[in-house]
């Protein structure tokens, strides 16, 4: 199978899930976390190759969000800047194989370029938060006392708590 270098944001879930399915089929993995690395121009547009300037950038990075950065109005350069300045911006995995380089985790793509084993169903770029958990709200009362409080929809939100 094929040794694979893995850039990643390392805690996310997402990527620990994209890693699993690529070790599941085999393949090493180089892991190496994209906030540590020197990003130039030239590099990233390795990676990036010919995908339009929208598909740079990880969608669900909060500046993205909250529409502070507005991919689709950036031009080439400019949106080269901002990935080289926050890393964080930059759509994830970045992968490599031998000389050839993709980004994101398409599993069609991934599974027609090097193979997987598994092949689920969804989108593995997008945030693996548990938003079904129930959170739990420690609740000190005035006697010095805590209880939990818990909520299983939203707003989860500690002031809606009572004994």
């Amino acid at each position: 199978m094929a040794e694979v270098v893995f850039y990643e944001k390392a805690g996310c879930a997402g990527n620990a899930r994209q890693k699993a399915l690529l070790v599941a089929a085999g393949h090493q993995l180089v892991v190496r976390d994209l906030r540590d690395q020197f990003w130039s121009n030239v590099r990233l547009l390795e990676f990036l190759g010919d995908l339009p300037v929208t598909q740079w950038f990880n969608p669900v990075a909060p500046a993205i969000k909250a529409g502070t950065i507005v991919p689709y109005r950036l031009d080439e350069r400019s949106a080269l800047a901002l990935l080289r300045h926050n890393p964080l911006l930059i759509r994830r995995p970045l992968l490599q194989v031998g000389e050839e380089r993709r980004v994101g985790f398409d599993v069609a793509a991934i599974d027609a370029w090097i193979g997987l084993r598994e092949l689920p169903a969804g989108d593995l770029e997008a945030c693996q938060r548990n938003r079904g958990a129930v959170r739990t709200f420690h609740v000190q009362t005035a006697g010095g006392a805590a209880y939990p409080c818990r909520f299983d929809e939203p707003p989860a939100d500690a002031s809606r708590c009572r004994p």
